[in-house]
């Protein structure tokens, strides 16, 4: 057994609707913890239902062609760039499973995405946790962290819990200053969501720093978390590594076919961002309201700083009908993470968290 694996703590995701009906007994509950669009792609999975389920008595396609030709036009790379994943958190186990060993050490900064730590233990390496700046990545003391030791360096970009991002200028010099030894996984899970002019694209750095592995997924703004599909873009040399160690199915044939669908409905993505940008700007003139603090995101969640232990907050949010994401895992015991939803989900959820902060009291 690897060194540490028994101390592993699997992932906990948020808690489901199924759940709390169960627990509680609610017959009305709204779900803002995980961070997926409240929107639903119907156009892509009307086209699975009367093209693709047929099929599904079939394995299907092993490598991806028609998706990762999609991708590879849409993205302009080579197709032989891209690593399809279920989910792109596959993506990171299988950066880990091929390039980390337990002689060797994988930096990341407090506050980011817990599947980095997972991986990292699971494999039996050293992890080096950075101290967060701000809330965010400190890119210098993570450079710093880096030694004749160090295989890779996951940042997360709009970082998740936090909101938190990178500018153009920064990741640029970030990425100058690391050995070419050693690999940087840009997670852009929440790419589509951001809207600030200096945030970086990383497919365009790819070329001037073969050591990054981009990462996206299917799971957020193109609203297939439930079909799980996920995507790295690298040099194809690395890609033809993880592929090596890539279940040959690891994408079905189902969510294979609604990414591909997806991927072209950009009136979808174009609606689902503006959504996104309207409905926090209320949430967080809401909190404000409130006189809550949040950490500033730019995502399409918020997280929330109650300055206290968060968790009576949460459960009194859970007996409103109302699934948030408590975040102590992540260092953040005062904070609770609230997904963006759809108008009527935030006004509703937001009246729940009054009632709680007043309960409290």
């Amino acid at each position: 057994m690897v060194a540490g694996l028994r101390s592993l703590q699997p992932y906990q995701p948020g808690k489901s609707i199924e759940e709390l009906q169960r627990e509680l007994g609610l017959s009305s509950i709204i779900k803002l913890a995980s961070n997926e669009n409240p929107r639903v792609p119907m156009n892509a999975l009307n086209y699975v239902s009367r093209d693709v389920l047929p099929e599904v008595s079939r394995y299907p396609d092993g490598g991806g062609y028609r998706l990762k030709q999609a991708l590879a036009n849409r993205l302009a790379v080579n197709s032989d760039q891209i690593t399809l994943g279920n989910g792109s958190n596959d993506v990171l186990e299988l950066i880990a499973r091929a390039f980390v060993h337990p002689a060797l050490n994988v930096v990341v900064s407090a506050h980011a995405f817990a599947v980095y730590t997972l991986v990292t233990k699971a494999v039996g390496a050293e992890l080096r946790v950075v101290p967060a700046q701000e809330w965010g990545h400190n890119l210098e003391m993570m450079a710093d962290a880096i030694d004749s030791k160090t295989r890779v360096v996951f940042i997360a970009n709009p970082n998740n819990p936090t909101g938190t991002w990178i500018d153009r200028k920064n990741l640029t010099a970030f990425l100058n200053a690391v050995p070419t030894d050693v690999l940087v996984v840009l997670d852009e899970a929440y790419f589509e969501y951001v809207q600030e002019e200096e945030y970086p694209n990383g497919i365009e750095l790819l070329g001037l720093h073969p050591n990054l592995i981009v990462t996206r997924t299917f799971s957020k703004i193109y609203g297939l978390a439930g079909l799980r599909v996920g995507y790295s873009i690298s040099t194809s040399e690395i890609a033809e590594i993880l592929n090596r160690v890539r279940q040959p199915f690891n994408v079905n044939t189902i969510g294979n076919a609604a990414a591909l669908a997806v991927l072209d409905d950009e009136l979808f993505v174009t609606e689902s961002c503006e959504l996104n940008a309207q409905q926090l700007s209320y949430v967080c003139d809401s909190l404000g309201t409130l006189d809550l603090e949040f950490i500033p995101s730019v995502g399409n969640f918020v997280s929330i700083d109650f300055k206290r232990p968060a968790m009576t907050i949460y459960e009194k949010m859970l007996h409103g009908g109302v699934i948030v994401r408590p975040i102590a895992n992540y260092g953040l015991p005062n904070h609770l993470r609230m997904t963006i939803g759809l108008a009527e989900e935030n006004s509703v959820a937001l009246d729940i968290l009054e009632s709680a902060l007043k309960a409290e009291f």
